[in-house]
Order: structure tokens, then sequence, then C-alpha cells
């Protein structure tokens, strides 16, 4: 059963790629989403019904690696980078060379992820995971054209977008999980509440509300590396006047 359900998420990847290439960059961007949502529930589908196998892992991150990696890639390149061409030769080559490197750091992030999945803390994700930064991809390429603005118009813009998701997959940033924490059986109605509320945004505006949490998600592990930098500092300053 997990299995079907990366069936399903490897279809809605392959799904956006086709997509895209036809021009339906809406159709595409909710490809992308639904093989997020997919890729949620086949590891507590497994998890619920005893059903772990080596086998399934490895087709899973098979199947986040077209997903997360090469569909959002080929939507962006689709959609503006393939347009820099316009300009020159050598910026028409910056565009699918910013497509691949989305690709390869989705491809090393995943690898990353799987080498060192028994030895990292749950709580944090080491580097932007995949369907996160496939998220910004997609939720940034399907509120520009909800908006009325094509890909040339903002083709560079798409050009840092990508290059700015990429770099986060590969970095050493801190992202909180969502998991791994205390376990009980009660749920803090707060959570509850801002669920409910996130739920509602996105059935109100989809493409706004996604690149809004996806674009916030983004930049919290630049963030608490921030924080933690400036508390380190905060803290050797405390030292140095106390032992003056």
């Amino acid at each position: 059963m997990p299995n079907l359900f990366t069936t399903g998420g490897l279809f809605a990847g392959f799904y956006a790629i086709i997509a895209a290439s036809q021009g339906r960059f809406d159709d595409a961007c909710i490809a992308v989403f639904v093989a997020a949502i997919l890729d949620g529930v086949d590891g507590r589908v497994a998890r619920l019904t005893n059903t772990q196998s080596e086998f399934g892992v490895q087709y899973d991150s098979l199947a986040d690696l077209i997903s997360f990696g090469l569909a959002p890639a080929l939507v962006m390149y689709h959609w503006a980078l393939s347009t820099m061409k316009f300009d020159s030769v050598t910026a028409g080559k910056i565009g699918w060379i910013a497509a691949f490197l989305y690709a390869a750091c989705a491809a090393l992030r995943l690898a990353r992820f799987n080498s060192q999945v028994a030895v990292v803390d749950k709580r944090w994700f080491i580097g932007l995971a995949s369907p996160a930064a496939a998220g910004l991809m997609a939720s940034f390429v399907w509120t520009a054209h909800e908006l009325g603005y094509t890909g040339e118009q903002l083709r560079y813009v798409a050009l840092a977008v990508t290059v700015i998701a990429a770099v986060l997959m590969v970095s050493g940033l801190r992202y909180f999980s969502f998991k791994g924490g205390p376990r009980n059986d009660r749920v803090p109605f707060l959570a509850i509440m801002v669920a409910v509320a996130v739920v509602v945004a996105i059935a109100v505006d989809p493409p706004s509300v996604l690149l809004t949490v996806s674009a916030l998600y983004a930049i919290s592990g630049p963030s608490y590396w921030l924080y933690r930098r400036l508390r380190r500092a905060g803290a050797r300053d405390g030292e140095g006047a106390e032992g003056s």
C-alpha cells in the first residue's frame, strides 16, 4: 500500500513535467503539491501498517528525485528560464544550467538525507528539504502566473529563486522537521487553530498562501542560524565582561 502512494506521487511529478512542456503551468504546479501530499502520506501509511522496507525507502527516494528535483526544475525552465536565450546565448546557457543546478542539488540533498537518516537529530532537517524547495518553486510560478506575469517578465527573479532554493537544499542550515519531539496523545489547541486557519487561507487563495508559507519556511533556516550566531556572540561578550 505505501508503494501505491509513492507511485501516485511519481505520477504527479511526471504529469507536472508534461503539463509544463505544454504551457499548462497551473496544472503543473498543482501536480507538484499533490506529489508533496502523497509523499507525506506514504511514510505514515508504512508505519501505521508496519510495512516499512528497504525497497520502499529506495523507491521513495527515486520518486522524490522526479517529483521534487526534475519536475520543479523543468516547470521553472519552461515557464521562465528558457526565455533567457532571447537576451543572449550566454544568458540562455545560464538559464538551463540553473535548472540543472536545482535538479543536481535535489539529488545531493536526497542522497545526504539517506546516508545520515540514522545519525541526525530527527527534530531537524539539515538543509531545506526537497519537497519544501519544490513547494517554493511551484508556488512562485503559480502565484506569478495567476497575477498575470509571464515567465519572460520575471526571468531573472525566477533565476534567483531557482539558485537560492538549490543552495539552501545543500546548505548546512537547520530546518525544523515538525517531528521527533515529545510524543503524547494530546494536540495543543493552538496548533489545531493554526492548522485550521492555514487550511482556510489556502482554500481562499491557494497560490499566494502557499508561496507565503514556503518562503517563510525557506528563510527560517538562515534566520535560525543568524539567531544562534548572535546568541553565541552575546554569551561570549557576557563572559568577557565578567572576566574583566
